[in-house]
């Protein structure tokens, strides 16, 4: 009628039943969400077989499936589309062109919370001693705690007297130059660990000092006064304080965060005192132990005495999430090359005075690494020194024999390692491989240390040293695990797989020129790729879950930028983590795009 106004008011009724359907279809995507939450597919895109699966069968693939943590199923699209049995679809991700997805890096020798503490005062990269000094300067000026108490502890780690002018140890003097450090406790770690350079005010309050050290030495001055460098096991004599439970949790925090954010989903943590064995149980059973965690005992006390490797507890998938594993033990055998404590046959080529330091001697050596046998405890020992090698190499080969005559001849039951396995008479190299012991090494140190070892060594004690073509093609099975020893070197695994397949540093630049120190060394992109995923695994006793993307293991993998085991050695610098994935989660990045599929094609 006109003039009258019409009723806008929806009836009811369908007011009632739009809202009914509302309900229904956020209902179902709900349902649908939860049913599938823990089920999803990654792929390449256009069947590009981008996926890097480490299997000797089956080296390259389209599409992985995960399901409730585990890998589903691994092929091309069309053969996963055929087998998914969700009935409310599927959640694909496709990465972008030119990614690739690879397995977890597994890191086989590292230092987890060293990690952290080194972060807190980096001294990686200084020039000098005068460039280390500005560093605490500049860190006592940002902390006002430590700027308002001079009775403050300050540690950092990293610095390295070969890349100094005139490369010598520097002295607790060059720490008192500088009022703003004058009389602070002060103590630095060299960047491998195995030396410590002091402040004035610490060498006042150690006195007084032995005047030796077993397995360890004092660096003293012409009168025989202490300089403030202590090496390997003169060390302990620094009376260095305890982390606080904060401390444990910022430098676990630090550098749980660092590994992630660069693909490592597996740390060997390669010394593990029982302190840190409590923090890392505390985590895991809190369900916060977001990376998986190999751990080896530090089972000795000061000087090697007292121990009973029987009492340590093995850890076995432990916590929340089964990440948590401890079943070998951690021993030393001498120092590190920098520091002149790599322990030789014969004497230093630039030190006539000296072969280095055994921290243990070889009868100590042999008791326990047979302690630690006895107990059943994969036995990991550092070895740098052709000399430290041989008295490491001795003890297995002669256990070996007898667990052989014992009927016990599998070596893969027990898979010793040697850690480091850095420099070894020819002999050695060959023995290594025919005893099955497994050489766990680090091929940034090689390309940290080129510069110098020849130096060190000499032209024929060179050709074995970081020797890893040759010690990969003595294994028996082709096993090597790549690790980086961080913070000794960078976390980046890449920098390691860079490092291997290259020979060179990051400027492009070596020794022997642009070819690589010691080409005939280098390894394939694959031999490295499968040495920080595969390798590490099998040197865990893990390569029935994790190393390569096959059904039925754990859904770790890394999706890559780029394909560094296509792209120019600079590029593999270049390359950026997209996401890091354990147990099918997604611990940094992200996924990529998304898309459901509905139907069976």
């Amino acid at each position: 009628m006109s003039g009258e106004k019409r009723s806008t008011t929806v009836p009811t009724t369908r007011r009632s039943s739009r809202g009914g359907w509302l309900v229904v279809v956020v209902g179902v995507l709900l349902f649908r969400a939860f049913l599938t939450r823990d089920e999803y597919v990654v792929c390449s895109p256009s069947n590009s077989q981008l996926i890097y699966t480490v299997d000797a069968k089956h080296p390259r693939a389209q599409c992985i499936s995960i399901r409730a943590g585990h890998i589903a199923d691994v092929g091309n699209e069309s053969d996963i589309r055929r087998t998914w049995l969700s009935p409310f679809g599927l959640n694909v991700r496709y990465t972008e062109p030119g990614q690739i997805i690879v397995p977890g890096f597994a890191d086989a020798h590292a230092h987890l919370l060293q990690q952290g503490y080194k972060m807190q005062l980096e001294l990686d990269g200084a020039q000098s001693v005068d460039e280390v000094v500005e560093r605490i300067k500049s860190y006592i000026l940002q902390h006002p705690d430590v700027h308002a108490n001079t009775s403050r502890w300050i540690e950092g780690l990293g610095w390295d007297q070969t890349k100094w002018p005139g490369a010598q140890f520097p002295t607790a003097a060059d720490l008192s130059k500088d009022p703003l450090l004058r009389g602070r406790p002060i103590l630095l770690q060299r960047v491998d660990v195995h030396a410590s350079w002091v402040s004035e005010r610490q060498v006042a309050l150690m006195s007084p000092l032995p005047h030796d050290v077993e397995g360890g030495k004092i660096i003293r001055d012409a009168d025989g006064n202490p300089t403030g460098i202590f090496v390997d096991n003169a060390m302990t004599l620094i009376p260095q304080p305890a982390w606080t439970p904060q401390q444990y949790t910022d430098f676990f925090n630090t550098a749980v965060a660092e590994a992630l954010k660069y693909g490592v989903t597996s740390v060997h943590d390669a010394f593990t005192d029982p302190a840190a064995v409590t923090f890392f149980k505390g985590v895991a059973d809190a369900g916060k132990l977001p990376i998986r965690l190999y751990l080896m005992a530090a089972p000795f006390s000061e000087n090697f005495t007292g121990w009973e490797p029987s009492r340590i507890e093995k850890l076995s998938d432990y916590g929340l999430h089964g990440r948590l594993n401890l079943r070998s033990v951690k021993l030393f055998t001498d120092g590190a090359l920098g520091s002149w404590g790599a322990a030789l046959l014969e004497p230093y080529s630039d030190r006539p005075d000296t072969r280095g330091i055994m921290r243990s001697s070889a009868t100590t050596m042999d008791r326990l690494i047979r302690s630690a046998w006895k107990a059943e405890m994969q036995v990991n020992v550092h070895c740098i020194g052709d000399r430290a090698n041989k008295v490491v190499l001795d003890v297995f080969e002669s256990i070996l024999a007898e667990e052989a005559r014992a009927g016990n001849g599998d070596v893969s039951a027990f898979r010793p390692r040697i850690e480091h396995a850095q420099i070894m008479q020819p002999t050695d190299l060959e023995r290594i491989g025919r005893l099955g012991v497994i050489p766990s090494v680090q091929p940034t140190h090689g390309t940290s240390d080129m510069w110098y070892a020849e130096t060190r060594l000499g032209p024929q004690r060179i050709k074995g040293a970081y020797a890893y073509h040759t010690l990969l093609e003595a294994s028996p099975n082709n096993i090597m695990p790549l690790g980086s020893d961080f913070p000794v070197e960078g976390v980046n695994p890449l920098l390691g797989f860079y490092a291997a397949v290259s020979r060179l540093d990051t400027a492009g630049n070596s020794p022997d020129g642009g070819g690589g120190w010691f080409p005939e060394q280098r390894l394939t992109r694959e031999q490295a790729l499968k040495g920080m995923t595969y390798d590490a695994a099998y040197a865990s006793f893990s390569e029935d879950v994790l190393g390569t993307l096959q059904k039925g293991k754990r859904g770790d993998f890394v999706i890559l930028d780029r394909n560094i085991m296509e792209v120019n050695l600079q590029d593999i610098l270049r390359t950026k983590v997209v996401a890091t994935v354990i147990d099918g989660e997604v611990a940094y990045g992200n996924l990529g795009r998304r898309r459901w599929w509905y139907s069976r094609p």
